[in-house]
């Protein structure tokens, strides 16, 4: 696939997403969603690749959001089912998500990193939700996500002011896993994404479903039926399911297969 609007690179089982529209701050189009709808499409599928990690192309953003610029002159707009980035109405992946957050995540770029699993941080970066400063409304899941995330009076706080939050901020509101200095957000996400990889990438999927799936239910429920979600089945069936406790037993590493 001709990438225009992305860079991937993949470094073992580990996918590195860059958007790269660096001259708009990596705000995005409608040809950007769909050119990720099948960058993600590709992570989804490869066996090979565990582990996803999604940043900004240079210093300055991680995303800026719609490209408001291309709407305003008359660019259509719009995404593939799969949502903006290709990630924010994207429930069929297993698969952990890091956000490297590496300068502005406005709007759509906020909700692209609130759709990922972890979000790193660099100390320059800076989140909001501004939509309503431009007569729109964070509706790629930010105005769901958020709150499911920090609680309903901070996002209220966030989401009614469009204020900018601060990486520490974010940190300390509870969006954020870490924050580094300038520069730093993708090495430091890459060492989440290799120590997330000294595990089964089966027990992870089986993990990152059932959690997304028991947050929909009751407690109750969610315990009751977690061993039907395919991805525990799938767990349970699998090669690693055996290797990981002979391994322990033999007091060696792990040999994961993902199968």
């Amino acid at each position: 696939m001709d990438l225009k609007f992305s860079k991937v690179t993949r470094k073992g089982p580990i996918t590195i997403v860059t958007l790269s529209r660096p001259e708009v701050y990596n705000a995005l189009h409608t040809d950007a969603h769909f050119e990720l709808n099948k960058v993600f499409d590709d992570f989804v599928a490869d066996p090979e690749q565990w582990v996803a990690i999604v940043t900004g192309a240079g210093d300055k953003a991680f995303c800026a959001g719609n490209d408001l610029k291309w709407q305003a002159a008359g660019g259509k707009r719009g995404w593939n089912t799969s949502g903006f980035a290709g990630l924010t109405a994207r429930f069929d992946c297993d698969k952990p998500i890091i956000a490297a957050v590496n300068g502005v995540a406005m709007g759509g770029g906020f909700e692209i990193a609130l759709a990922c699993d972890l979000i790193i941080a660099a100390e320059n970066a800076t989140f909001a939700l501004p939509e309503p400063r431009v007569g729109l409304a964070a509706l790629a899941g930010g105005l769901h996500r958020l709150p499911r995330q920090i609680g309903m009076k901070r996002a209220m706080g966030m989401i009614l002011t469009a204020r900018h939050v601060k990486a520490q901020e974010g940190y300390e509101l509870g969006f954020v896993n870490e924050v580094v200095p300038q520069g730093e957000a993708l090495t430091a996400a890459l060492r989440w994404a290799e120590t997330i990889c000294k595990n089964s990438p089966m027990s992870l999927r089986a993990s990152k479903q059932t959690i997304q799936k028991g947050m929909n239910v009751s407690l109750e429920q969610a315990i009751a039926e977690q061993r039907e979600y395919p991805a525990v089945k799938a767990m349970v069936a699998s090669q690693d399911y055996i290797e990981g406790p002979k391994a322990f037993s033999e007091k060696r590493a792990p040999n994961w297969k993902g199968k």
